[in-house]
């Protein structure tokens, strides 16, 4: 029964880890290795931060300064995201609000350069983590929330197969703003059939000569 949870002892908290796939490769966040390429990634491009806690910044020891501060955290466990064909950081995101004894946790803190945003990699990354949580960590339960303003990541979360929850009204203030929260989850129930969504997606042979994709990922979860 779903409800007979007596043999239930917890998820396992998330370490450091590399998490590899065809697109991108995750690595564990480090100010040292990926702050120069990160600052390059996003320079000119103050967008990015629209949404965020933090940002922008005005120089790269300033970004610099927060990556130390994200990498030395004990509440959220930060992914530098790499993908394959520059091999150069171009985004990260992490692991947040972690509840292993009720096998809840978050990703959140998405920051995807303009270089990474609609790409297979951006998308392989949401992947990796999502998976790495359900089958390597062993969560019930894989939450996704934003602004309520945020209508590009209430998109996201539902096309990466989230399912819309609902609206915390004043939940937070963000950088001197009101914020309603839009609250999104997967379950491990529904994770199998998010997998092979995915999986069918990401597959080469599912994109052109031209690295355009032939078919779309909500095609795959219908």
């Amino acid at each position: 029964m779903l409800n007979d949870l007596s043999h239930w002892s917890g998820a396992r908290l998330p370490v450091p880890v590399t998490l590899a796939g065809h697109w991108v490769t995750l690595e564990p966040l480090s100010a040292e290795r990926h702050a120069h390429e990160l600052w390059q990634a996003v320079d000119g491009h103050d967008a990015v931060w629209a949404w965020l806690a933090d940002g922008p910044y005005a120089d790269e020891e300033q970004l610099a300064a927060a990556l130390r501060t994200k990498e030395a955290g004990a509440s959220a466990q930060f992914l530098t995201i790499v993908p394959a064909g520059s091999k150069r950081a171009k985004g990260y995101a992490s692991f947040m609000r972690i509840d292993a004894p009720n096998g809840v946790i978050e990703v959140g803190n998405v920051m995807f350069s303009p270089a990474l945003q609609r790409t297979p990699a951006a998308t392989e990354a949401m992947y990796l983590m999502a998976r790495h949580v359900f089958e390597d960590l062993g969560y019930r339960r894989y939450e996704w929330k934003c602004n309520a303003l945020n209508m590009p990541s209430r998109r996201a979360a539902e096309r990466l197969g989230f399912t819309f929850e609902g609206i915390f009204r004043q939940h937070m203030i963000v950088k001197g703003q009101n914020r309603d929260t839009a609250w999104f989850s997967m379950l491990d129930s529904e994770w199998p059939a998010r997998k092979l969504a995915f999986e069918a997606w990401l597959a080469p042979k599912n994109f052109d000569s031209q690295g355009q994709q032939l078919r779309t990922l909500t095609d795959f979860a219908r």
